[in-house]
């Protein structure tokens, strides 16, 4: 077991590594909502083009880190660093243009919006829209190509989640958020998520992943974490996660 409590099981890590050169690197963070502090000394690391994930019980703090990079909470100390910059306290709109986007758990889509005018939107931060982007997220995502007139709202729940990930994607960002993307799907639609979420990395996009599907995500990622009461418990490779009994027992359902 590490200083801060973190234990590292198989051939994993039990901190951030030491080198501290990851895309993104967060060390002792402290951050949550007015006067409420969530997370207490949380560390985290992700490489360039590397995908993590984030696990744990509900109300560990899974999703406050992710609002804490994007600028979404109350910053009480610590540090976050992106491409060796600070961006601890940053507004989002400072965040994005370093190159991280962030797609929410809830409300993610602009629903009286058309699917093209939602992925529009994506590039508020430019003068005018990529056309390139714009055809590159049709290329993955084609049936937002199909249906780019079509309100964003009356998509399914499945689509819109591909929307609110196309939109991400439109600046090309070098690290992507995603808050729980399996979230509400039906079963048969989540091994696609999942699925579009490995192509997205496979071409170079950083992922940092929060999941209530754990044993899945696990399954997918290169690390992940385990959240509990806002601070560290375990850090691994996914696969050696998977395999370990106490966490399997504790936050895998056996």
């Amino acid at each position: 077991m590490s200083a801060d409590g973190t234990r590292s099981v198989g051939r994993g890590r039990s901190e951030p590594r030491s080198e501290r050169d990851g895309l993104l690197v967060i060390e002792g963070l402290d951050a949550g909502y007015g006067d409420l502090q969530i997370l207490d000394g949380v560390d985290l690391d992700v490489g360039d083009g590397e995908y993590v994930a984030v696990i744990g019980p509900n109300g560990a703090g899974k999703s406050t880190v992710l609002k804490s990079i994007f600028g979404l909470t109350t910053y009480m100390g610590g540090r976050i660093t992106f491409g060796g910059e600070d961006i601890g306290g940053l507004p989002p709109e400072a965040v994005i243009r370093r190159g991280i986007s962030y797609v929410p758990q809830t409300e993610n889509v602009f629903p009286s919006l058309s699917v093209r005018e939602n992925l529009e939107m994506g590039t508020y931060i430019l003068d005018s829209v990529p056309e390139d982007a714009l055809r590159a997220v049709f290329d993955r995502f084609p049936i937002l190509q199909e249906r780019q007139s079509q309100r964003a709202g009356t998509l399914s729940g499945g689509q819109q989640q591909m929307l609110a990930m196309g939109r991400a994607l439109m600046l090309d960002p070098k690290l992507l958020l995603l808050d729980e993307p399996s979230a509400g799907l039906a079963p048969d639609l989540v091994d696609e998520m999942f699925d579009r979420v490995d192509e997205i990395n496979r071409a170079g996009t950083a992922v940092l992943i929060v999941e209530q599907n754990a044993k899945e995500a696990l399954r997918r990622c290169d690390r992940g974490y385990v959240l509990v009461q806002g601070q560290n418990r375990f850090a691994d490779a996914g696969e050696a996660l998977l395999a370990d009994d106490e966490v399997r027992r504790e936050f895998l359902g056996g």
